[in-house]
């Protein structure tokens, strides 16, 4: 057994294929564990492997990807805790090395889909390391701070989805509109939906995200 960083949920294809398998990883919110995103995969094709990891800190019966910096004035403007930020990705990074060994998952098509502080370290990822990741959906999230200057090389024409709430009270839809905006302006290939939902996945997103990945996985 591979040594794994973050615990973890993994979910085999029930159609595999030969040889190695693309894969889907779930990254959770803030507060919640490695459960919470299986339901939206049971949607996905059949053919993808699913692991869905836990953050590595405990919060109020869930865990979290880092704490919050408050310090630019409130929730809609905070910001990742810079260190913690980095840490999580690390693990992230590494839990995926470990199960790409495990699993053995095609490095080539690994794709990331996150909701809230999952989609903010999802994007971060991309912008870090764009050739690691096929696609990514990023839900109700946001580009953090550290990364809104990032002009990496292999960005361009990678697909990219962004769901976004207009009653989300946690994440603004502007924050995430700013963005899709942003990985548009590197060539990323991006979809942005709006959702009139607040801080949660509501039906036509689930659908229009499946969508995404049944194109793109």
């Amino acid at each position: 057994m591979s040594d794994f960083p973050l615990e973890h949920v993994h979910v085999e294809p029930s159609e595999p294929t030969e040889g190695p398998a693309p894969a889907v990883v779930l990254l959770h919110g803030r507060g919640s564990n490695e459960q919470d995103l299986l339901q939206i995969a049971r949607e996905f094709p059949s053919h993808l492997h699913v692991v869905s990891h836990r953050a590595p800190d405990r919060l109020q019966g869930g865990y979290t990807w880092y704490d919050l910096d408050l310090s630019g004035g409130g929730l809609h403007q905070s910001q990742p805790h810079a260190e913690q930020f980095e840490r999580s990705r690390n693990l992230v990074r590494e839990s995926i090395e470990a199960a790409i060994d495990e699993y053995d998952l095609d490095r080539d098509r690994i794709g990331l889909l996150g909701f809230s502080q999952g989609a903010i370290t999802s994007l971060a990822l991309l912008l870090d390391d764009p050739d690691d990741y096929a696609w990514v959906v990023a839900l109700h999230g946001y580009l953090a701070e550290s990364h809104a200057g990032h002009r990496p090389d292999g960005i361009a024409d990678k697909p990219v989805f962004v769901g976004a709430g207009s009653m989300d009270q946690v994440i603004p839809a502007s924050r995430a509109e700013r963005a899709a905006d942003r990985l548009e302006e590197l060539g990323a290939d991006v979809t942005f939906r709006t959702y009139e939902v607040p801080h949660g996945v509501g039906p036509d997103e689930l659908t229009d995200a499946v969508a995404f990945v049944e194109e793109h996985a």
